[in-house]
Parts: C-alpha cells; structure tokens; sequence
C-alpha cells in the first residue's frame, strides 16, 4: 500500500495529459530504459552492487531512477521506476542472474510442461515477493517531489514466458515457440498464470504510487500474426481490462501497450483498452496514424540507434519524427526501443532538446493555422 504521507503535488502532467488525448502545448517526451546502463552515474552504482541488489533496494532504486531526471533537468517529462521485467519469474520462484555482457540467465529453465508444477509457486502473493519493488515507487514517488510522473511497468506473458523457457534471451526463441506449437494447452496455462502476477503487480505498483504503466512485450514480433492473436495478445487485453477493474475509475491511471514488431497488430493493439501504444522504429508515423485513427495516443518511435550516429543525424530524424506524429494531439516521443548502453549522454542530450525545441515550433505552426482558419471563418 501507498505511504499513508500525501505525495507531493504534480508540476508536470504533460505525459498524463497526452495519453488521455488532451492536447498538450508540446509532445512530452521520456525514454525507455532511461534509467541505467549508458549512465556513467549508474556504471558506478553498478560496480559497487548487483544489478538484482539495485533493484531490490528501494534506496537504491530510488537512487537510480532519479540520475537521468537530475540530469537531464527539465528536459525529461516522465520517471520509470528502475525495475526489471524478470521480477515476475523470480516471484514465481526461478532464478535469475544478470551476467555481465551476456544479460539475463535462468540456471534452471522450464523445459517439460510439467516443471510449470514442480518449478513454479501454484500462487504468488506479490505483496511479499514484490513489495521490495512496491517501496521503491513509494519513495521515489515522493523524492520526485512533483517533478514528473512516476511510471511503473511489467513484462508481457508472452515475453515473460519465452525468457523462462529460453533462459535468457535468443535470436530464435525456438525453444518458446516449440512449446506453442506442441504443448498449446500447456502454454495457455502457463501464459494465465504469469498474467494473474502481472495483474495484481501493476495494480500494486499503482497503489504504491505509479502514475502511469507500461506492458513490454518486447518478443511480440517473434510471432506470426495467427500466434500473436493466440498467445499474446488476449493476455494483453486481458491485463488491461482486469487492472481497470480491480482499480475502478478513481485509482486507475493510463496504460501504454509495447509489443515490438507487431506492426501487423496495430489496429487490435488500438482497441483492447490501453490509452496509449508504443512503436518501435519500422513504422511509418503517418501510416500508425491512419491505422489507429485517433482511438490512441502514439508513442514512439526513433531507433535506438540513430543516437550514435552523431548530432546531425539526431536532430535531423528526431525533428522529422515530430513533425510527422504532430506535437500537441495524441502524442508521445520516445524511441523505438531502450537506449543502447554505448549511447553518449551528449546524444540523449541532443535528442531530448530537439524534441523539445521542434514540438513547440510545431504547436505554434498547428496553433497559427487555427487561427487562420478561425479568422477565415469570422470572415
């Protein structure tokens, strides 16, 4: 449960605003992994504690995802909670490591349907397994003081799945989707019972002080569009419709949809009841809109990697990236993925004032056509 302490009152509410589909007086802008490995803040913190010690230390936690907010002061409009999506596995009962240059590893994947009983907790109380994550937003919600929103976040069942099954990450997931396709029953199972986690930690992180979530299903585009509608995205769908439930109208908060690579469930992604969807970079703004059709807001959606290609190509892709999704309707900037641990901070730097300074060039340019039109009108 929250800090019984009221927190500090919101200065910024841009990004909350956006994904509501208000106008805003510029497109807001935060990154994902924002909070981490391109730091040299954190690279420190890092040598100094486990990557799992960070995250299970609220302190810590907390600590982590404020480096980029105090850095990069004013530019940024939102906070992530510095979390992993592998808390759910570890809550179910796996083990996991984070390897230094090789990243997640599961010592002892599931690699039968019937280790999901053997290996796995039958129930997970989250406010014993995850509260350490629940006091991280709590404290960081009021260290903040009002600055930005606080987002909380999980992984998706289908990705969650794969990397308990894979044990760590792949370039084929063959082992995941072999489970798909020979043990379907089995896999459903699986896929609702990381779901019924999943729900009551977003619900849980909200109560604690999360202002807004985030689902990741980063291996969505590893599937077909006949599996996506199987095994991803009714989990999806069910996690929003079931977080919005159990909060009710007064302590629900808007919800943002990633599913990398999925491009060719964009208009189902639009309707299962998240506020906003996220893209990563092999859409076309102009074609994600036409597709959506305003029932979302967008975000998105410049390649990680455009941010080591030097300051011309950042500014020039990050400013037509804004002037295509429009600044002040519906709108959110981002990249297209997380941020590559070689990125220099100078290029986050770069990117983040570029969004800044072409979103409000741009509401001017949108606010003087409305005033022409007006006056033609009058006229």
């Amino acid at each position: 449960m929250a800090d019984p302490k009221p927190f500090p009152p919101l200065k910024n509410d841009l990004i909350l605003r956006a994904a509501r589909g208000e106008k805003t007086e510029r497109a807001p802008v935060w990154v994902m992994r924002q909070a981490g490995r391109y730091l040299p803040e954190f690279r420190e913190e890092r040598v100094m504690n486990d990557f799992f010690k960070i995250c299970r230390t609220p302190e810590l936690a907390t600590k982590v995802t404020l480096q980029p907010i105090d850095r990069y002061d004013g530019l940024l409009d939102a906070s992530i909670i510095f979390s992993d999506i592998l808390v759910i596995p570890q809550a179910l009962g796996m083990e996991v490591e984070m390897v230094p240059g090789k990243g997640p590893h599961f010592p002892d994947p599931l690699v039968k349907p019937e280790e999901v009983h053997t290996k796995l907790k039958e129930s997970v109380d989250v406010n014993k397994e995850l509260q350490y994550v629940f006091d991280a937003i709590t404290m960081t919600r009021h260290a903040l003081n009002g600055r930005v929103p606080l987002i909380g976040f999980v992984g998706a069942p289908w990705t969650l799945m794969s990397y308990m099954i894979e044990g760590g990450g792949s370039k084929t997931l063959s082992k995941a989707k072999e489970w798909l396709y020979k043990y379907p029953q089995e896999s459903h199972e699986l896929l609702r019972r990381i779901t019924d986690v999943c729900v009551d930690f977003l619900v849980g992180q909200v109560r604690a002080g999360a202002q807004m979530l985030q689902v990741f299903e980063s291996w969505g585009g590893e599937l077909g569009p006949h599996e996506f509608e199987q095994f991803s995205l009714p989990y999806l769908a069910q996690i929003a419709t079931r977080v919005k439930e159990i909060l009710g109208r007064d302590e629900s908060v808007p919800m943002t949809v990633f599913a990398k690579g999925s491009w060719y469930a964009l208009d189902k992604l639009a309707v299962i009841g998240y506020e906003t969807v996220s893209l990563d970079w092999t859409y076309s703004p102009t074609a994600a809109k036409a597709v959506t059709k305003g029932r979302v807001t967008l975000q998105g959606n410049m390649d990680p990697s455009v941010l080591l290609g030097g300051d011309e190509a950042i500014v020039a892709t990050a400013t037509r990236m804004v002037r295509e999704f429009g600044s002040t309707g519906r709108y959110i900037a981002n990249l297209g993925h997380g941020i590559l641990p070689s990125v220099p901070v100078e290029g986050m730097e770069l990117f983040l004032k570029t969004v800044h300074r072409v979103g409000l060039e741009v509401a001017a340019e949108e606010k003087a056509k409305e005033i022409k039109s007006d006056m033609n009108i009058l006229g």
